[in-house]
Parts: C-alpha cells; structure tokens; sequence
C-alpha cells in the first residue's frame, strides 16, 4: 500500500510525535521513510530601511551553522530510529516555503504517504496562526496522517 512515507520534522516535540507512527506504517509495509527538514526562509528574513532582506545577505553565516546542526538533528532523529527498526530511511534538507517545498518533495520523490505532527490548534488560532500542517493538507494530493501533539 505505502512504499515510500515522508516525515517532515523541524525537530520539535510535535514533530516528534509523528516518527513513531510514520515508522510503524513503514514497518508494517515494508516502505522506506523520508525525513524532510524545510529551512522556513519566509521566518529569516528582516526589515531593514523598508525593504526586506534576507539574513544570509547581511553576513550572519553563524547562524546557518546552527541552522543546519538544527536540521542534521532533526532528520537524524527519524533516520536513527527507522534503522532501530530496519527501515530503510532517506534524508532530506531544503530551504523555502515548508507547505510548498514537502509539496514539491512528495511530487519529485514519489510519496505515498505523509506523516506529520500538528499542535492541535483550532478556531481562531489556527486562522491567525496558520500552519504548515494545515497549508501542506490543503496544497498536497496524497494521504496525510496528523499526529496531534495533545493527544499524544
């Protein structure tokens, strides 16, 4: 049924919450698990004399190597803990829009499944907030089992 299942992470707890679940449906259908970090591009990007700039731009470099440490770790949680259990994981690092770019993933890469946590959000929360969750159910066409925080 499932080949090839996509875990998007940013390393969070939340995010975390949906590894368990992702790695048992690959273990249960012999799928391959794809760990997908997305660099959030929109959220590094500053004001500065009216025009925004990106943050790369104005010579911050320390920071893209707590970016990317962030990152390796974040996809090194869920590569680690498929291989625990014999499943075969691949993973990913990108930089841009989240929704877009899993978006874009599962295209490229033939996903049958995506596994991803929420934090359970709802009403007006989640309308002023928005989430990656919610943007990436409404943008992408294949299953998506979400892994609610709270509950968890």
């Amino acid at each position: 049924m499932y080949e090839k299942i996509l875990i998007p992470t940013d390393g969070s707890d939340t995010a975390a919450g949906a590894v368990d679940h992702g790695i048992d449906l690959a273990e249960k259908y012999d799928a391959e698990v794809h760990a997908l970090y997305v660099v959030d591009t929109d959220s590094m990007s500053i004001t500065l004399g009216g025009e925004q700039l990106d943050r790369i731009e104005q010579g911050q470099f320390d920071e893209m190597d707590e970016i990317r440490e962030r990152a390796e770790s974040a996809t090194g949680y869920v590569a680690d803990r498929a291989r625990e259990r014999d499943v075969p994981a691949v993973e990913h690092i990108s930089a841009g829009r989240p929704h877009s770019l899993i978006g874009d993933y599962v295209e490229d890469n033939g996903i049958d499944l995506v596994v991803m946590g929420s934090h359970g959000r709802s009403g007006i929360t989640r309308a002023l907030l928005g989430s990656v969750t919610e943007r990436t159910l409404r943008s992408t066409h294949v299953p998506i089992l979400v892994v609610d925080a709270q509950a968890e």
